[in-house]
């Protein structure tokens, strides 16, 4: 298709390419807080850890062993996964702040031989440390003592503030130096219920990468993990790299406790498009039905990209558009016409429904796409069914009409 045909204001206004963007999968941990989702299988979290690979997600995290030997099981499971299938994706375990919950981590890694890193998470907002009666000093030994002990166990550590986006400085100051003193190699950014907008994504970024080069922490990453309580956490997640955030958290379909974590197959479809990562994302599709079937999660029909109406159209103006292009023999004019995402990106088509506001252009692009004849009294019947319909047509209405009319035609030669 012809490059001038769109003209992109993303284009003149963008960011330019961060130096480096990464993944981190958390559906098969934080995903599973929802209080609606149904646990998976080994089996289907291991299809799912698969496909993950497939598409180049650098990190998963696989579990809490804090939570009980169940959970242990399931995690060596997967670490020996990776291992034997030789997945180039690597395995990451949330735990509290203590080191319990450090611990099976690390005996999970000496069994397995295979490096995971450990995420240890801690409250840290003054909202939070109120409700626990914890102080700043409680955290920064419990910081100090768990991250310390990762360290000393041969496991990478990422520190996880939960509730950043709602924390004072003073506070994040202190917890941020003593992990980077007792050996983080990661801090993540946690916007854990949601709270951020965009500028106040790249304003705690930017005081994150102050307080680690003032910590002489040369080297240290910075995560960002949001949420979607306001329904931002994709606009932060692209907020949070532009400020100097070199790894993102998502879950597939959104799933977490309460309206879920950033959708990481619709940061990963926009990061694409934006050219700051390059992915073949032909696989996305069946990993976010495999989530959806796994988890019992259903995927709306207006879901971006995945939904089941994505890319079907049964307007009359809009498919007319769809149906001009395709007859150009342009299969990029057609997933452009009417689509801000191209249904090839994650191996979707283009779809011409019929129903109550369609017009006659899509019966006969229906008709002629299921091998049928599109003659004029055909399609007239078709279409005024589908006028008396409160909805789109299903295929076996739309046969049941074409067996109406040639039954009709059939009494009409007999006759």
């Amino acid at each position: 298709m012809n490059d001038g045909l769109i003209y992109d204001w993303n284009r003149d206004a963008s960011a330019s390419r961060p130096p480096l963007v990464m993944l981190d999968d958390e559906t098969l941990r934080d995903g599973l807080q929802s209080p609606s989702v149904r646990a998976p299988s080994i089996d289907q979290k291991i299809r799912i850890l698969h496909l993950l690979d497939r598409i180049g997600v650098d990190t998963a995290d696989i579990g809490l062993p804090g939570a009980g030997p169940h959970v242990v099981r399931h995690v060596e499971r997967l670490a020996r996964e990776i291992a034997d299938a030789r997945l180039r994706i690597t395995a990451n375990c949330a735990a509290r702040t203590v080191v319990a919950d450090v611990q099976p981590i690390a005996d999970v890694q000496q069994r397995t031989g295979v490096p995971i890193e450990c995420c240890c998470f801690i409250g840290s907002s003054p909202v939070r440390r109120y409700a626990e009666d914890w102080t700043v000093d409680h955290l920064q030994r419990c910081t100090d003592e768990a991250v310390g002990f990762a360290v000393g166990h041969g496991l990478k550590v990422t520190y996880v503030t939960e509730d950043t986006t709602r924390s004072d400085p003073d506070t994040l100051r202190k917890l941020f130096t003593t992990a980077i003193l007792a050996g983080a190699s990661r801090i993540c950014i946690a916007d854990t219920v949601g709270h951020a907008t965009p500028p106040g994504a790249r304003a705690v970024v930017r005081f994150t990468r102050q307080v680690i080069e003032e910590a002489g922490g040369d080297g240290i990453g910075i995560d960002w993990h949001g949420h979607r309580d306001r329904d931002m956490g994709t606009i932060n997640s692209i907020a949070a790299l532009e400020a100097g955030a070199t790894r993102v958290h998502g879950t597939i379909l959104g799933i977490g406790e309460r309206v879920g974590n950033t959708p990481l197959d619709l940061l990963l479809v926009n990061l694409v498009l934006m050219h700051w990562i390059d992915r073949d994302l032909t696989p996305l599709n069946e990993l976010v039905h495999a989530v959806s079937e796994a988890t019992g999660e259903p995927i709306p029909d207006n879901y971006p990209v995945f939904g089941r109406d994505a890319f079907r159209t049964a307007t009359g103006v809009h498919a007319a558009a769809v149906v001009k292009a395709f007859h150009k023999h342009d299969p990029e004019l057609m997933d452009a016409v009417y689509s801000g995402v191209p249904a090839k990106l994650v191996g979707r088509a283009q779809e011409i429904e019929v129903g109550p506001l369609s017009g006659r252009s899509n019966v006969v692009f229906w008709l002629q796409h299921h091998g049928i004849a599109a003659d004029e009294e055909l399609v007239e019947r078709v279409f005024r069914r589908a006028k008396a319909s409160a909805t789109v047509l299903t295929e076996e209405e739309i046969l049941t009409e074409i067996q109406h009319a040639r039954a009709y035609a059939t009494t009409r030669l007999d006759a």
